[in-house]
């Protein structure tokens, strides 16, 4: 299978890691906790994503029975992240290129409030967390260590959520973050974006430590939909 020059630790966030479950607290929440926890974390987006879920497999990960796995997938299905197909089996659904465009439109928006928010609500040492995000990519090689700034820039994003001290705010971004941020994840090393995105953020901290809501807004919305411009332009390979 091709990997198109995916290191190791990117191909690792394609696969579905799940932990035992512990069966004396709260079962059924925990199984579907654990399932969600992995799901949202993989790159689905990944070329050799494993989308499809397999049951019996799941049930031995967790050690517990298949029957409580089942009801964690019909919720998970409720919810949009899964997909289940009578007698094929359970699927990771992925969005179409138009839905990721629009997903990354509500982000922006999001993200854009989420930074006003940080720069009446969060403290310094906050903001200041998110400088030291970046320190170890200040020797100009970048692309030498991409799979880190990868997590690096995904935590940027959630960061300045987090910091926003709005609980809503946080969780309506939760379910649109497992795809936007696995674009993220599989764009990142595409053309120049990896140094436009460090350079970008920079700026989005120094207006964060300014205390200055309005560029800070304005430069979250623009970094944001600059994504979208290049999902438009570049992204091919979704439906």
């Amino acid at each position: 299978m091709k990997t198109f020059g995916l290191s190791e630790n990117t191909l690792a966030q394609a696969e579905l890691h799940v932990e035992p479950i512990d069966v004396s607290f709260s079962l059924k929440d925990r199984i579907y906790g654990s399932l969600k926890q992995a799901i949202t974390s993989m790159n689905i987006y990944a070329d050799d994503a494993e989308l499809r879920l397999d049951e019996r497999r799941l049930s031995e990960k967790l050690e517990i029975s298949r029957t409580p796995v089942r009801e964690a997938l019909a919720r998970l299905e409720q919810e949009g992240l899964v997909r289940i197909v009578p007698r094929k089996g359970v699927y990771i659904v992925r969005k179409t290129k138009k839905q990721i465009l629009e997903m990354i439109t509500v982000w922006a928006a999001l993200e854009s409030m989420a930074a006003r928010l940080v720069v009446q609500n969060a403290t310094g040492d906050e903001i200041a967390s998110l400088r030291g995000l970046f320190v170890t990519f200040d020797d100009g090689k970048l692309q030498t260590h991409i799979d880190e700034y990868s997590e690096a820039n995904i935590r940027f994003h959630q960061t300045i959520l987090e910091i926003s001290h709005c609980r809503l705010l946080v969780d309506t971004a939760d379910n649109i973050f497992m795809h936007v941020g696995s674009i993220r994840a599989r764009t990142i090393s595409e053309g120049d974006r990896a140094n436009r995105s460090i350079t970008d953020h920079m700026h989005i901290i120094e207006a964060l430590e300014s205390r200055d809501a309005e560029l800070a807004s304005r430069l979250v919305r623009e970094h944001a939909l600059n994504l979208a411009k290049h999902v438009e332009k570049n992204v091919n390979y979704l439906g």
